[in-house]
């Protein structure tokens, strides 16, 4: 399946049960309601999906399981967060067995690489795999960015074609376009820049509320792609509380509470994680309350 890299695309959690299992009819009731606001694909084992602590076996079941359920309707993208290149090598074959759609590619985990030593890992990757690749540039909390001078050399690599742009800096959208035009697609990676960078000309979203908001999100993302901004403000600011929970380290903690608020989601999480508590719990649950108390009617109320 081709993926056209525009639209919403979340960053899916992975549903655990009190015994610590994947809980799949809770997944699939959230991918159901993914589906039903309208995403252009999901992307599975990320950070919101806690991949750092699931096994092999977990995400082949997580993959194969969205794979049939989703019918070929929209992609299924899998994160790829190594240390060693083989690695990653080995987890995009993995991918492609288990009927990945394509794949999310983060640059290497734990070593800080240099501008050469992160161009080859990209172009050893994706040089083994026939499958369409995002690029997660994200320096915030990687520590290493992925520079308009390595973008120079992998734009030869057909097969790396978008970019999770994360770094923060809403103005590189603007330099991405003014040096690559439309050779790379831009999907804006931080929830609480949606506006700016799709008013930029980003051509969609990795998103992280969307998991709890599917409608809003995706109604925001029409919003301003349709140009009608002065509606699109009104829901972003509605929805700007909420999106903060997004850039916190505990934002698969404050997102899982968020789906659970709306039914759509538990809080279970996995160790070294822990499920909020007292204070902290009841701050952030506020802060979603508060939000689904004045829940615009747009956004499936």
């Amino acid at each position: 399946m081709a993926i056209q890299w525009t639209g919403v695309y979340p960053a899916l959690t992975t549903k655990f049960t009190a015994e610590d299992a994947l809980d799949l009819p809770l997944f699939e009731k959230n991918l159901n309601a993914q589906l039903k606001a309208g995403v252009s694909g999901i992307i599975l084992g990320g950070t919101l999906g806690e991949a750092s602590v699931l096994t092999e076996q977990e995400k082949e079941r997580l993959v194969k399981f969205a794979v049939e359920k989703i019918q070929n309707r929209i992609p299924v993208v899998l994160n790829i967060a190594e240390g060693a290149t083989r690695e990653a090598i080995q987890q995009a074959a993995l991918a492609k067995a288990w009927g990945a759609n394509g794949l999310m590619l983060l640059p290497p985990m734990r070593y800080k690489s240099d501008h050469r030593e992160t161009v080859t890992y990209f172009k050893s990757v994706a040089g083994s795999t026939d499958l369409p690749i995002m690029l997660y540039n994200n320096p915030n909390d990687y520590k290493i960015e992925i520079t308009l001078e390595m973008f120079e050399e992998l734009k030869a690599v057909k097969n790396i074609e978008a970019v999770k742009e994360s770094t923060r800096d809403v103005t590189n959208v603007t330099r991405m376009i003014n040096r690559f035009g439309k050779r790379f697609k831009i999907l804006c990676g931080v929830d609480t820049l949606t506006f700016e960078e799709l008013a930029l000309g980003a051509d969609g979203l990795v998103a992280g509320l969307v998991c709890a908001f599917p409608e809003e999100t995706v109604t925001l993302y029409r919003l301003v792609k349709e140009g009608k901004y002065e509606a699109a403000l009104a829901l972003y600011r509605w929805f700007m509380p909420l999106l903060e929970l997004d850039i916190h380290p505990k934002l698969v903690q404050y997102i899982k509470l968020a789906e659970t608020q709306t039914g759509i989601g538990s809080e279970y999480v996995r160790a070294p994680r822990l499920a909020l508590i007292d204070t902290e719990r009841e701050r952030i649950l506020k802060v979603i309350n508060d939000a689904l108390s004045t829940r615009p009617v747009t956004g499936g109320g």
